[in-house]
């Protein structure tokens, strides 16, 4: 403020001096006066004096607004510090109310969060969650959730804090609000199997597979879909997933609409691998389960998920192509072809193509039994022809002889309409190619 009011006394003080300098130079004879308009100058020297009076008054906003933003910084430091000392030397109901801080605070800010981690709070934060009060186990948790998101430094100190250990045993005993969470705060931190965690080896997957098995919640069970799924694209643990039985379970969510992307894309990277692959051959819903996912023509992207699970599976395995075609995916191939996807199309033609190429190959030309070649005019193969010879003219007669006999029914038969039916039918080909 002293330094504005200086500046105006400056400018007053030089409208004074270029006033006389003005008057002086009315004064002078003409011959003597400069050129130059003393009122000019004037103008000029005011516009300066504006200018520098602006700048002034900018630098010192300016530093309003770095003394205040440094004082909100300080502030906020100072609160945090206090939460910390709460969340370690208060009480359990002082704890309570700091998470729930830590959780407010943590949602708001970026800097935030990395400050509280540094000061600390994460231990203290996963000892609540394994707390029996369920009110104090929520805010735990509801904290190290917002804690965890987008910071992989912050998950990796939560998992290192032992938060598998802490959950609670018997989560079938746990109010819903706790299973979400628990779910939601394992989905974030299931980002991490890619790094040096092993996740699989902890407690983690028995978790996950009993809320999959028990809870009825969409959101709780769309976390753990997509928990399992992150854990999956790691091959070290493809094992422990197919260990704990995660695959019967994955394939009966996967016929449900609601969970079934989750769990058919999980399904696709355990199937690329060797161990993966037998599991799902050997599930009892094999290949049905599948086949009835291209039917849903208002979930194109499972169908696409669903051939791709059946490619892998029938790639080189006439088994499992034979178990498909005797559980009708032809047809429904055929329809896919036709109505589904660009993607799931092109996997469908692949498809039938393979079957129609073992199909083929099954009943190309065939001349009954193949012998060895014998050298001609040896007693073994003159022995052998007339024998063929003569069950040949054997199966002709006999063949002549039963179409006479049709042929004699039909005759007869020409005025009972039901008898003709059931003599078309029984002599109508059943091992036609198409």
């Amino acid at each position: 403020m002293s330094s504005t009011s200086s500046s105006s006394n400056w400018v007053l003080s030089s409208i004074k001096f270029h006033f006389l300098a003005r008057i002086k130079w009315f004064l002078k004879p003409k011959a003597t006066r400069v050129s130059s308009d003393p009122s000019e100058q004037l103008d000029i020297s005011i516009t300066k004096a504006n200018s520098n009076i602006d700048k002034v008054e900018s630098c010192e906003s300016a530093t309003q607004v770095m003394e205040k933003q440094s004082g909100e910084d300080e502030g906020s430091e100072i609160s945090l510090k206090r939460c910390v000392k709460k969340l370690h030397f208060g009480s359990w109901e002082e704890k309570e109310a700091t998470a729930k801080e830590i959780e407010s605070l943590a949602k708001e800010d970026v800097r935030v969060r990395k400050l509280i981690t540094e000061l600390g709070v994460v231990p203290e934060l996963v000892s609540m969650v394994a707390s029996e009060v369920a009110g104090r186990r929520r805010a735990g948790l509801k904290a190290l959730i917002q804690l965890a998101h987008g910071s992989y430094k912050n998950k990796a100190l939560i998992v290192e804090a032992g938060i598998f250990l802490k959950l609670p045993e018997r989560i079938d005993l746990a109010d819903e609000s706790t299973r979400r969470d628990c779910a939601e705060l394992l989905l974030s931190l299931s980002s991490l199997a890619n790094s040096q965690f092993s996740l699989a080896s902890s407690d983690f997957l028995p978790f996950i597979k009993h809320i999959l098995e028990s809870d009825s919640n969409v959101d709780t069970k769309q976390s753990c879909l997509g928990a399992s799924c992150n854990l999956s694209t790691v091959l070290e643990n493809v094992g422990p997933l197919v260990s704990a039985g995660i695959v019967p379970i994955l394939l009966e969510l996967s016929s449900i609409k609601e969970s079934s992307e989750k769990a058919l894309a999980t399904l696709g990277n355990l199937v690329a691998t060797l161990t993966g692959k037998k599991a799902i051959e050997n599930s009892s819903l094999m290949p049905e389960s599948l086949i009835e996912i291209l039917t849903w023509e208002d979930k194109p992207k499972c169908q696409e998920l669903s051939s791709y699970i059946l490619m892998i599976l029938a790639h080189q395995s006439s088994s499992q192509r034979e178990k498909m075609a005797q559980a009708g995916i032809v047809p429904v191939l055929l329809e896919v072809a036709l109505l589904g996807s660009p993607l799931t199309q092109k996997r469908a033609l692949k498809l039938l193509q393979w079957f129609k190429d073992e199909r083929q190959s099954k009943m190309g030309p065939h001349s009954g039994p193949q012998t060895p070649r014998m050298a001609t005019g040896s007693p073994v193969n003159q022995m052998e022809a007339k024998e063929g010879k003569r069950m040949m003219k054997s199966l002709v007669k006999q063949s002549l002889h039963r179409n006479m006999e049709i042929i004699t029914q039909r005759a007869n038969a020409s005025g009972d309409p039901t008898q003709f039916k059931s003599l078309v039918i029984s002599t109508s080909s059943k091992s036609l190619p198409y």
